[in-house]
């Protein structure tokens, strides 16, 4: 025997994916930016500066942080759970979020890493990170917000 969905209740399970999604990235940021703070999580925190390239402290020993790149993400975290509360919301957040990672992506390879340009600071890992976060923000916005999409044009059942 099978049993057949109604279109509404396919709307109202992609509306929470949708909802999840967002929330779940605005979590991992929080967290990502409380474990910038943990001594060992964070390897050098010692040398941890404001900002600026000359923090030498590693978040997991990979990517490069500062006190303001781990506020930075704390901000993002509590902007993705917070606009995770409409599907709009969500979708604009994970839309302008991998907006935003993809500007810094490029920011990053163009700007000399050895510089002031480099304030908040990233390394190379942080670049190509922020380049899978972009693409993968910006997919799932669109294709788990095409539903969102229909409710506002008024096409969703």
């Amino acid at each position: 025997m099978t049993t057949a969905s109604h279109p509404a209740e396919h709307h109202h399970m992609m509306g929470l994916t949708l909802h999840n999604t967002a929330m779940g990235i605005g979590v991992v940021f929080l967290l990502v930016g409380v474990l910038g703070f943990i001594p060992g999580i964070t390897t050098n925190y010692g040398a941890m500066t404001f900002a600026g390239h000359e923090s030498g402290a590693m978040l997991l020993g990979v990517f490069q942080v500062s006190v303001l790149h781990n506020i930075v993400h704390l901000l993002f975290g509590a902007a993705g759970i917070a606009m995770a509360r409409t599907g709009q919301m969500a979708r604009w957040f994970l839309l302008g979020g991998g907006i935003v990672y993809l500007l810094l992506w490029i920011y990053g390879l163009v700007i000399d890493m050895n510089t002031g340009a480099n304030f908040v600071p990233f390394n190379t890992a942080d670049n190509w990170l922020h380049f899978v976060l972009g693409v993968a923000m910006i997919g799932l916005g669109l294709w788990l917000g095409r539903d969102a999409m229909d409710k506002m044009r008024g096409s969703a059942p």
